[in-house]
């Protein structure tokens, strides 16, 4: 582990105090709700399990409270800020809180729906990010399918998208985004986060989501997959042998390429692993 760095946490009144500075009012289109409660750092920190040897990849750190946390855990930070006025702020914050370890920290300005591994000055072993619910599915997939050196992660989302992305098949939560993050390992809920830790408060509860790449992806073209994926929940409370009428042509050619898969076309999508959704694609 790293020595001491005499890393001082975000609190309520520094947070204030940085958004007064920075004339900074959080917005709902940009999902901010700033963490002011550096005990929920720690816990985020903790569970997230990074240290040394680990490069972070921090989406939407906004005032730094998580950064901090990750800099003091040893870890070497990359984070993507689509707020300009909040990126150019970080390193000075990182400065002021946590000299011993700031030139550990990279900002990047930019868009993390468009991040690409070309833009990063390293490739990162690990996500942990504060997510605005509305683009916290996307974000996930669109990083793990750009950067394979992701192995792991814990994302703070609101509580129904978490619900919706650690859903197992059967479950009524279980759909787009539940298949999709199987594809490449295995996605957990792991605790829930109060509103109280945040400022301004939400109006939605949140929870924090551990994701661990699997050693290997299910046989068979992603993109392919996906659509089939998008197909059977666009009408998920259809048959697969209707669901899948558009994507296959027809019903009947629906019908017959599942029976070729190994699948009763009167099943619906929410039942069926990714794996089944692979031998579909493949039978198609």
């Amino acid at each position: 582990m790293s020595e001491p760095s005499a890393t001082t946490l975000l609190g309520p009144a520094e947070i204030r105090r940085l958004a007064a500075e920075l004339d900074v009012r959080p917005t709902k289109k940009l999902g901010q709700n700033f963490v002011h409660d550096p005990n929920t750092v720690r816990r985020i920190v903790e569970l997230a399990g990074v240290g040394d040897d680990d490069v972070v990849l921090e989406v939407g750190p906004g005032l730094g409270s998580l950064t901090l946390g990750l800099l003091d855990a040893g870890s070497r930070v990359v984070a993507v800020e689509i707020d300009t006025v909040l990126a150019d702020r970080l390193p000075a914050t990182a400065r002021e809180h946590a000299p011993g370890v700031a030139d550990r920290l990279t900002v990047l300005p930019a868009d993390a729906l468009r991040l690409r591994a070309a833009d990063l000055p390293e490739l990162p072993t690990a996500l942990v990010a504060n997510l605005p619910y509305n683009v916290a599915v996307p974000v996930v997939l669109g990083l793990l399918a750009e950067l394979p050196s992701l192995v792991r992660g814990l994302v703070m989302v609101q509580t129904e998208v978490a619900d919706r992305m650690a859903a197992g098949p059967g479950s009524r939560t279980y759909g787009v985004p539940s298949v999709k993050l199987a594809w490449y390992g295995q996605a957990r809920k792991v605790a829930p986060v109060p509103r109280s830790v945040f400022w301004p408060v939400p109006n939605v509860d949140s929870a924090l989501v551990s994701f661990e790449r699997g050693d290997a992806v299910p046989e068979g073209d992603r993109a392919a997959v996906f659509a089939a994926v998008d197909a059977a929940f666009a009408q998920r409370r259809k048959t697969l042998r209707a669901a899948l009428a558009g994507w296959a042509g027809s019903a009947a050619n629906a019908e017959r390429i599942l029976v070729a898969a190994g699948i009763d076309p009167r099943t619906r999508g929410e039942q069926l692993t990714v794996e089944d959704f692979a031998r579909i694609a493949a039978a198609r």
